[in-house]
């Protein structure tokens, strides 16, 4: 019979770096500036009885964070069957806590919810300290996240059982098949909406906040913006960055202009707004130059009417304008006119003609489609959301709760990622099935 030789039960006690997966948690635990938190926590429990210290607790929460739990069922499963979890987390006596106890602890935790921030802001602004380009590209988008309910409580009082936040959201998609003929359907949610801006490099959230799932994207995205120009110590987020991303969701005129008069420059999808009129007269141009939805500029002849597209030669920031060229003047196109036209050759079009259709970067240009291009990183944040830290599963009541789960989320990304780069390990700052 084969013998395995036995080891001793806490031989790994001294070399918590081998612990596989709970590597992870490890790493997280030593990079969340906390301290604060547990020594508030601690003040409220007093001389009560300590069967599960707070700081154990904590790394519980934490844990069902890192490892993407959707339950606190299955966290507590995890930690009586992995004693080197209950290691890491502080449960020296044996014990561990039932589903009652980490309920009342998640509800203690719950009314620090502004410490639970400021642990998300600390380890963002750490980043930018870290990162020399941390910030320059930014992209915004919003993620459904459902309530555990289907509908609110009708209950006057309602208690931790019903929901009394979450609506229901409805969005719209809809364009044109291959062969012409139009599409539409609609999407309903009943829950919330978290709208997330990131660092587009490095895919790492910068900010967010939450609301009920029946929110303007639009409207909570300004809301964002201007929360984070108020905010003395975070200002500088806005400062900092160059280029903003974002879908049509976020196509608006005064969202538009508070980017750029911060000097940001927006790529930012749009919707068609000109369906009843195809094409627009560019100001001042005589009736011969037009423009449509997708900020192409045309010109027509003047006696035959024939269209041609011009081409964009970039941006006048003197007279905050885009530039347009006639294409048998930019690379010899042919024109029954041209020999004859008396028309400008080079036309500039004012940004405020159109905001939404003209902007610092032409929407017509490669450059456009390659920085909107860089959009897709919010969007494999919140699938890391759903994928990595369970939001795919986990169902919450209430607003108050599903902003604490939220932030713990965002903190531990950027905790995982400030680890690394601690560890020298840069390359695997976004890595959530490893840490080394």
């Amino acid at each position: 019979m084969s013998m395995i030789p036995q080891t001793s039960l806490f031989s790994w006690e001294n070399n918590i770096e081998d612990l596989g997966d709970n590597e992870r948690l490890v790493r997280v635990l030593d990079n969340l500036p906390d301290e604060q938190l547990m020594r508030t926590l601690e003040k409220e429990r007093g001389r009560g009885r300590d069967d599960f210290p707070v700081r154990a607790m904590w790394n519980m929460i934490i844990a069902m964070i890192v490892f993407g739990h959707g339950r606190y069922a299955d966290i507590i499963r995890e930690m009586k069957r992995n004693i080197q979890l209950r290691y890491v987390c502080g449960f020296m006596n044996g014990k561990t806590p039932d589903a009652h106890n980490v309920s009342r602890f998640v509800s203690k935790l719950m009314d620090h919810q502004e410490e639970l921030l400021g642990i998300f802001v600390a380890l963002s602004e750490k980043l930018y300290g870290l990162i020399p380009d941390f910030g320059e590209s930014l992209a915004l988008d919003s993620k459904w996240v459902w309530s555990l309910a289907n509908k609110q409580t009708k209950r006057q009082r309602p208690d931790g059982r019903s929901e009394a936040d979450a609506e229901w959201g409805v969005k719209e998609y809809s364009g044109v098949n291959e062969d012409g003929t139009a599409w539409a359907s609609k999407k309903k949610c009943f829950g919330f909406k978290i709208h997330l801006l990131v660092d587009v490099k490095y895919e790492l959230p910068v900010a967010f906040i939450i609301t009920t799932a029946n929110e303007s994207d639009a409207k909570c995205g300004k809301e964002l913006l201007d929360s984070i120009a108020k905010d003395d110590s975070r200002k500088h987020i806005l400062e900092k960055c160059k280029y903003f991303m974002a879908d049509k969701a976020y196509d608006d005129e005064a969202l538009i202009k508070t980017l750029s008069g911060k000097g940001i420059k927006a790529v930012i999808d749009k919707r068609n707004m000109q369906k009843d009129e195809p094409e627009k007269e560019v100001p001042a141009s005589g009736g011969h130059r037009y423009y449509n939805d997708n900020g192409d500029v045309f010109c027509y002849s003047p006696e035959m009417g024939e269209r041609h597209r011009m081409i964009p030669i970039g941006y006048d920031s003197e007279r905050d304008a885009q530039r347009f060229r006639c294409p048998c003047a930019h690379y010899g196109a042919t024109c029954k006119e041209s020999r004859t036209c008396k028309l400008p050759k080079t036309i500039r079009v004012p940004l405020g003609t159109n905001r939404r259709v003209f902007t610092e970067i032409g929407r017509t240009t490669y450059k456009w489609g390659r920085i909107y291009a860089g959009r897709t990183a919010v969007e494999r944040v919140n699938s890391r959301l759903d994928v990595s830290f369970g939001f795919e599963t986990r169902r919450v009541r209430g607003m108050n709760k599903m902003t604490m789960m939220a932030t713990l989320s965002f903190a531990v990304m950027n905790a995982l990622a400030t680890g690394s780069i601690a560890a020298e390990k840069p390359q695997l700052m976004r890595s959530l099935v490893r840490a080394a």
